[in-house]
């Protein structure tokens, strides 16, 4: 399995910004795909914020497009999230997650993540 170490969560006003990282290792950037999740209600699955595969195709959540950009810095092996115009209802822990045999084809992903960071906490205050 991978290891993933988020970083870059904080707190901040609504309308402001933040950036997340996430350093992977263990991890091929040439397969497979990466996304940051949040917490839902409890007993639900996370929420997928966005992911990215190899090709660096992309989805987002609908409440998140437009607000947040997803990227990766191969040579960096970092998965990043930039995150503007952040709203009260943003405030969650964020988690990085990698997953070898996974796509992205027409925004929709397929293939599951297998490979979880312990998630970063984003705070934003009205």
């Amino acid at each position: 399995q991978a290891d993933l170490v988020e970083s870059g969560g904080g707190s901040v006003q609504a309308g402001g910004s933040l950036t997340l990282a996430c350093k992977v290792s263990g991890f091929s950037f040439s397969n497979g795909c990466m996304g940051w999740f949040r917490n839902q209600a409890p007993g639900k699955e996370p929420e997928e914020v966005a992911s990215i595969d190899s090709s660096g195709s992309t989805t987002y959540a609908d409440s998140v497009k437009g607000r947040f950009t997803i990227s990766r810095d191969n040579a960096k092996h970092s998965l990043l999230l930039q995150m503007n115009s952040l709203k009260p209802e943003d405030t969650n822990m964020y988690y990085c997650a990698a997953g070898l045999y996974c796509t992205v084809v027409n925004g929709i992903r397929y293939g599951g993540m297998d490979s979880w960071g312990k998630g970063t906490l984003v705070t934003i205050s009205s």
